[in-house]
């Protein structure tokens, strides 16, 4: 299939399209690479599926050297016009939705940047959907649309209606609005529900990452609500897998929906939700030991209240992943933090050299 792939210097969106290279389809990727963080690590993300940091410019479009079925455009998905020069001109098959202004506590600080982010760029991508007859668009979701749920697991079959933060809001806005234009128009849509996804190239502003990196570098990790937190950890390899799984069966109507006792995951309309989680929840303490058996070393707890914005559990039900894909993911956390270390220590003792490398350039120059 010619797939668009939004946010492909993202975390996930760098997976995914490295994975549907790898099985045949032809990707066309988007990102505006916001300094939201760390853009070097963006980059080299695009750089291991061979985009080229040097030709890279806004509008742009860059040929992987690695794969010559990739290509990347640097874009702000805000401009509705060149969403739709894109979407007209390469007639997608399926649009795979990943960009998004991350982070539930930036969006307390940050509320405008997830106005335009997630809710401006997401109508212009169902706008895009309906007018280049889209067959099949996936968005990403998130576990923090369940809020102040606390019946356990989350399923998609609960109503979300008190999220606790604008990032949340956001996320079950894009719910709707898919739903509206699933409806209006028939467009399939699957919006898939992320519970805390890790591993290799992930995001430094998740709670794994930050750290790792603290106690690589011998300085004390914040433990917010003293630890008494758990999270449905889930690997970028299992999460890629789902992604994939609903891609290639499109939404469809269900029949036996009843408008008096409505499934929000389901519709009349060409819609589903779906969560993809590990359905294991781990508590934050044994995940922070984990992380040490793997650096060999020991962290420097620092114990802190609740911050805004968080929830102190999550656990997704699978129910309908299982059912409709004979799909769970399963890989453990010992396993997946073993493989995000490895990582992490290799990336950055690269980066190290190269930094040295080029300070002595400069010194010798």
């Amino acid at each position: 299939m010619k797939v668009l792939v939004t946010g492909t210097a993202g975390f996930v969106g760098f997976h995914l399209a490295e994975k549907l290279l790898r099985r045949g389809d032809e990707v066309v990727g988007v990102d505006n690479i916001n300094s939201y963080y760390d853009t070097r690590l963006k980059y080299d993300r695009l750089a291991e599926s061979g985009i080229s940091e040097d030709l890279i410019q806004w509008n742009q479009e860059v040929t992987s050297y690695k794969h010559p079925k990739y290509r990347f455009i640097r874009m702000n998905l805000e401009e509705k016009s060149q969403l739709l020069d894109l979407c007209g001109r390469e007639n997608f098959d399926v649009i795979l939705h990943l960009a998004a202004q991350a982070g539930v506590r930036y969006s307390i600080t940050n509320p405008d940047a997830y106005a335009q982010s997630n809710l401006v760029s997401f109508l212009n991508i169902l706008e895009a959907s309906r007018y280049c007859k889209i067959k099949h668009l996936v968005y990403a979701s998130s576990s923090s649309v369940y809020g102040l749920n606390q019946k356990m697991p989350f399923s998609v079959k609960d109503k979300v209606d008190h999220p606790v933060s604008l990032y949340a809001a956001s996320k079950k806005a894009n719910e709707l609005m898919a739903h509206t234009y699933s409806h209006l128009y028939r467009i399939p849509t699957s919006g898939l529900r992320f519970f805390t996804v890790y591993g290799p190239w992930g995001r430094p502003d998740m709670a794994y990452f930050l750290f790792t990196e603290a106690i690589s570098n011998r300085k004390p990790i914040s433990v917010f609500n003293h630890g008494k937190m758990k999270r449905d950890f889930t690997y970028i390899d299992d999460v890629v897998d789902g992604i994939l799984n609903v891609m290639d069966k499109p939404a469809e109507p269900c029949a036996e929906w009843n408008s008096k006792y409505p499934d929000p995951s389901r519709s009349t309309a060409p819609y589903c939700i779906y969560n993809i989680g590990n359905n294991k929840p781990v508590s934050l303490m044994k995940f922070i030991r984990v992380i040490e058996k793997c650096l060999g070393e020991k962290a420097v707890l620092e114990m802190q209240d609740l911050q805004p914005g968080d929830v102190t559990s999550t656990w997704a039900n699978v129910d309908d992943l299982m059912l409709k894909f004979n799909y769970r993911p399963n890989t453990p956390i010992e396993d997946g933090l073993k493989h995000f270390t490895e990582w992490y220590k290799q990336y950055y003792t690269l980066r190290k050299l190269s930094n040295d490398v080029v300070e002595q350039h400069r010194y010798s120059a």
